[in-house]
């Protein structure tokens, strides 16, 4: 079975701000670009052919829209702690993906998790050094904005590296 994860991979005018913070807290800043999850990595036997079908026929009605990221914000779960940039434009866009998706073929997988669009900008073994990571960015007051048009589906890697298998245009 093959993990892959349904993701945008929005690309910003200011995404060496981005990749700085990145590279200094997130572990899995050299194996996958900065992202917006949409589905959560799952494991199936679904070829890429189907998944592409399915893409086709769900993301038909999404058209581009307009992405804005801002503000950074603490998440802890059951999964770890977080430092996420925060969505300030599309977050409504990206909850109807995340929804239509999950609500058809990707209902099996769906955690039961309340969905929160973020991008993560680094992952902390102790809750300490996220309030420590936290504390040397919060103040950043930097945006990033960028059209959305693709969606894409990135096969994670025996090494955890992403490999883009699916990328689906926004018409």
């Amino acid at each position: 079975m093959t993990v892959r994860t349904i993701m945008i991979f929005p690309e910003f005018k200011n995404m060496k701000i981005i990749d700085k913070i990145r590279n200094q807290y997130d572990p899995l800043a050299n194996l996958v670009r900065p992202h917006i999850t949409l589905v959560f990595p799952f494991k199936s036997n679904m070829g890429n052919e189907e998944l592409e079908r399915i893409l086709n026929v769900r993301l038909m009605p999404v058209k581009p829209f307009k992405l804005k990221l801002g503000g950074i914000s603490k998440h802890k779960d059951a999964f770890g702690n977080y430092l996420f940039l925060d969505v300030l434009q599309g977050m409504e866009e990206l909850c109807c993906i995340h929804q239509i998706l999950y609500e058809n073929e990707f209902k099996r997988f769906e955690s039961g998790l309340p969905y929160v669009p973020h991008m993560t900008i680094g992952k902390f073994p102790t809750a300490n050094l996220l309030e420590n990571a936290f504390n040397d960015i919060n103040s950043m007051d930097n945006t990033f904005s960028t059209i959305v048009n693709k969606v894409s589906v990135e096969m994670i890697g025996n090494n955890e590296e992403s490999i883009i298998v699916i990328e689906k245009e926004l018409t």
